[in-house]
C-alpha cells in the first residue's frame, strides 16, 4: 500500500508540476517561437532548478546559437535560501550524528544560496573557521523529474524555434550529465585535490584546506576564505595591493592551467576567486574544463596561424578538433576562416581579445557543422570571464602577451624542446623519404599519360553568381535547341499539304512557330527582368 501511495504521489507532483510549466509557457506565448530573451524569462519563471540548467547551457556555445549562450549567462545564481533547519537535517543525515558533536556553532544565515547548494560559516569544535556547502534537500528528484518534464516540452515546441537549430533531446540529456557530476560534492572534492596538486609549486595560487572526514555526496566542508573578489578595486587598492600585479598573475594562472595542466577552472568569474594574503585563491571546483595534451597543442596550432595569418595552419587545426556531423566541406571551412582573418590580419596581435577570437573561430566550426571538444567550449566561456576582469581592474594589461609569454616557455622548456626537434625530425626524414619518391612518381605519372590512362579527381566548388550563371546559360542553350528543332520541323511541315489548315498553312505546321515565338518571347521577358535586378 505505501508504494502505491508513493507511485500516485509521483504521478500527482509530475501532473502539477506540468500544468505549472505549460501555464508558463502559455505566458511568454511559446507557439511563436524562443528568442533569447523569452528563453531567459521563461527559465527565470520556472524557478532554481531551471535557472541552474540555463547557466549551464549558457557554457555549451557548440551546441546553441551564441545569441542564446550570450543571454543565458545573464541569469542570477541567487534564489532564496531553503530553511536552516532543513540545512541540519542534510548535514546530519550526512555526518550520522547531531551537528553539535562536531561543530562549535553554526550560522543560520548563509554566505550565499544557489539553486542546488547553500553555503554557511561555521566553527568545528577544533576551533578551524570553515564553511559548510549543503546540498537543497531533495534536488537531485527534483532534476530528474523536471528534466523528464523538459523532454516532454520539446514536443510541444514550434519548428520555428531553437528546435530546428539544434536537438534539443540531445542538450538536455547532456546537461542532465553534467548536473549530476555537479551535484555529486565527491568529485568538486577530488577536482580541488587534483587542482591543488597541479598548482603546489605555485606560490601565488592558493586552495582552501578540505576536511575530508566531513566529505559526503551531500555535503562539504572546506577552510573559510574571506580576503578581497578578484575585481574588489577599492578594497585591493586599500589594502596595498598593485591591480596589475594581481591582473598578470591571474591570467598566467589560468593560461598555465589551460595549456600545461589541461585541467582548469570552468567558471573562473569574480565570486570564484579571491585574494588572501597576497595569493589568488580558486573556490568551487563543480565544474572542471579539460583538455587532452592532443587539443591543447591543436589550440597552441591555431593561435600560431591567427598570429602568423596562416589560414592553412589554422584549418588543419580546426579539421584536426573536432568532429563533423557530416562530410566537411574544406573550401568552405577556407573561406570562412579567411573572413575571420581579414577581421584580425591587420590587428597588432597585442591588440587582439583571444576570448573573441575563440568565440568567433567556434562560430566558423558550428557554421561548418564541426562538433568541438567540450572542454573547447568551457575555455571559451573561462576566457570571456578572464577578459572581464582584466578589462575592470587592469585594462592596459594585454591577455594575448601573457599567453604568448607563457607558450614560449612552454615551447623552450626541457621536456617540449625536446618533443619539438624530435617532431621536426620526423618531419624532415618524412619529407626526404618522398622526396627521394618524387622521379618515380613523375615517371609514372607521364607513362600513364603517354598511355592514357591518367585520370584526375577535381572537386571544383562554383561560387553562388557563378552557379547561377551557368543554370541561365545552359537553360538558354536548351531553350534555343527547342527554338530551332520547332521552327525546322514547322517549315518542312509548312512544305506539304496537310491538312487541316490554319492561315493558309497546315496547322501543326502554325502551333510550331507559335510555340517557338512563346518561347522566345519567355527567353526575352526573363533576361530583361534578371538584368533589371
Amino acid at each position: 500500500m505505501g508504494r502505491e501511495e508513493k507511485e500516485k504521489k509521483e504521478k500527482g507532483g509530475y501532473g502539477e508540476r506540468l500544468r505549472e510549466i505549460t501555464v508558463v509557457l502559455k505566458k511568454h506565448a511559446i507557439t511563436r517561437g524562443v528568442s533569447p530573451e523569452k528563453l531567459r524569462l521563461i527559465l527565470e519563471d520556472l524557478g532554481p532548478t531551471y535557472i541552474k540548467l540555463g547557466q549551464i547551457m549558457s557554457l555549451r556555445s557548440d551546441i546553441l546559437p551564441k545569441r542564446y549562450c550570450d543571454e543565458l549567462m545573464k541569469l542570477c545564481s541567487d534564489v532564496p535560501p531553503m530553511p536552516f533547519s532543513q540545512v541540519i537535517e542534510v548535514l546530519e543525515e550526512s555526518m550520522g550524528c547531531p551537528w553539535q558533536e562536531e561543530f562549535q556553532h553554526i550560522e543560520q544565515k548563509p554566505l550565499g544560496a544557489a539553486s542546488i547548494a547553500q553555503v554557511h560559516r561555521a566553527t568545528l569544535k577544533t576551533g578551524e573557521e570553515v564553511v559548510i556547502k549543503v546540498q537543497r534537500k531533495g534536488i537531485y528528484e527534483t532534476m530528474a523529474r523536471d528534466i523528464g518534464l523538459m523532454h516532454k516540452a520539446v514536443r510541444l515546441m514550434p519548428p520555428v524555434s531553437i528546435k530546428g537549430m539544434v536537438d534539443l533531446n540531445m542538450v538536455l540529456s547532456e546537461l542532465w550529465t553534467v548536473t549530476q557530476e555537479e551535484m555529486n560534492f565527491l568529485t568538486e572534492a577530488a577536482n580541488m585535490a587534483k587542482f591543488a596538486k597541479k598548482n603546489k609549486d605555485v606560490a601565488f595560487v592558493k586552495v582552501p584546506i578540505l576536511y575530508r572526514e566531513y566529505i559526503s555526496p551531500h555535503v562539504l566542508v572546506m577552510e573559510y576564505i574571506d580576503g578581497f573578489a578578484v575585481n574588489d578595486k577599492a578594497d585591493l587598492l586599500a589594502n596595498g595591493y598593485d591591480l596589475n600585479e594581481v591582473g598578470t598573475k591571474y591570467v598566467d594562472n589560468f593560461i598555465k592551467q589551460v595549456m600545461e595542466d589541461g585541467f582548469f577552472h570552468a567558471d573562473p568569474h569574480p565570486g570564484n576567486v579571491r585574494i588572501q594574503d597576497g595569493k589568488i585563491v580558486w573556490i568551487d571546483m563543480g565544474m572542471m574544463g579539460r583538455l587532452t595534451e592532443h587539443d591543447r597543442q591543436l589550440i597552441a596550432e591555431a593561435i600560431e596561424g591567427v598570429a602568423m595569418n596562416n589560414i592553412g595552419k589554422i584549418q588543419d587545426a580546426v579539421l584536426a578538433l573536432g568532429e563533423f556531423k557530416g562530410k566537411p566541406d574544406s573550401s568552405k571551412l577556407y573561406e570562412d576562416i579567411r573572413g575571420l582573418m581579414e577581421k584580425y590580419g591587420t590587428a597588432d596581435m597585442g591588440n587582439i581579445d583571444v576570448a573573441e577570437v575563440m568565440v568567433d573561430l567556434m562560430e566558423v566550426m558550428k557554421e561548418n557543422k564541426i562538433m568541438m571538444p567540450h572542454g573547447l567550449t568551457m575555455l571559451a566561456r573561462g576566457l570571456t570571464h578572464v577578459e572581464g576582469v582584466l578589462a575592470e581592474i587592469c585594462p592596459d594589461i594585454n591577455m594575448t602577451q601573457i599567453a604568448a609569454a607563457r607558450l614560449k616557455e612552454q615551447l623552450f622548456s626541457n621536456g617540449n624542446w625536446k618533443r619539438e626537434i624530435k617532431k621536426e625530425g620526423k618531419n624532415l626524414a618524412w619529407s626526404l623519404k618522398r622526396a627521394v619518391d618524387i622521379p618515380s612518381l613523375a615517371a609514372d605519372f607521364l607513362q600513364g599519360c603517354m598511355k592514357g590512362q591518367t585520370k584526375i579527381n577535381l572537386d571544383l566548388h562554383a561560387s553562388d553568381d557563378l552557379a547561377w550563371l551557368l543554370r541561365r546559360l545552359v537553360r538558354n542553350i536548351v531553350m534555343g535547341l527547342w527554338v530551332m528543332a520547332l521552327l525546322i520541323s514547322s517549315s518542312i511541315i509548312c512544305t506539304t499539304d496537310m491538312k487541316p489548315k490554319l492561315w493558309g498553312i497546315p496547322a501543326l505546321g502554325a502551333f510550331g512557330y507559335v510555340f517557338a515565338f512563346i518561347i522566345v518571347l519567355y527567353v526575352f521577358i526573363k533576361h530583361f527582368f534578371s538584368g533589371k535586378k
